[in-house]
């Protein structure tokens, strides 16, 4: 048997146990991504209405900056990011690829600004109940949230 020195062979053995600082970065890194959701809602609409959106504060609590791709939810056919912008006096919304999020950064999301739009609504919103959100983001990384339905104006920030 070949002989291993002791930092090779402790170095060998922490992979094997997952417990090398390397491996525990890079499975932290590839399921949970360092953010923090502050006050995530989505906006209660009237019945037959087919899309309503989802609002929050992202922060991101790491040292590297994050992305965040898009989302979905078993709420709606589709859910996209978006953002408003003015456009010759006249707001319109818009598609966006992806928010990036600063180290140790934060971004809002609040109606009039950047949001998460929920098309093709699979049932009613009833205000109080909570709708199931996944993040995704750029690592591969995701974040399952429970955003509670509010009538709108009365969301706490």
């Amino acid at each position: 048997m070949k002989y291993l020195p002791p930092i090779a062979l402790s170095l060998l053995l922490g992979a094997i146990a997952g417990s090398a600082p390397w491996a525990a970065a890079s499975a932290q890194s590839s399921t949970q991504p360092f953010v923090e959701v502050v006050a995530p809602y989505v906006r209660a609409v009237p019945p037959g209405v087919p899309n309503s959106a989802a609002f929050m504060t992202l922060r991101n609590t790491g040292s590297r900056a994050l992305t965040l791709v898009g989302a979905s939810s078993p709420v709606a056919q589709a859910v996209e990011l978006h953002a408003h912008q003015m456009n010759d006096g006249v707001m319109s919304m818009r598609r966006i690829d992806e928010i990036a999020i600063a180290p140790l950064g934060k971004v809002v999301l609040k109606p009039g600004g950047l949001h998460i739009m929920l098309i093709g609504l699979t049932r009613a919103l009833k205000p109080g109940s909570p709708v199931e959100l996944t993040l995704h983001f750029a690592d591969g990384s995701k974040k399952k949230l429970a955003a509670p339905v509010v009538m709108p104006g009365r969301a706490k920030r």
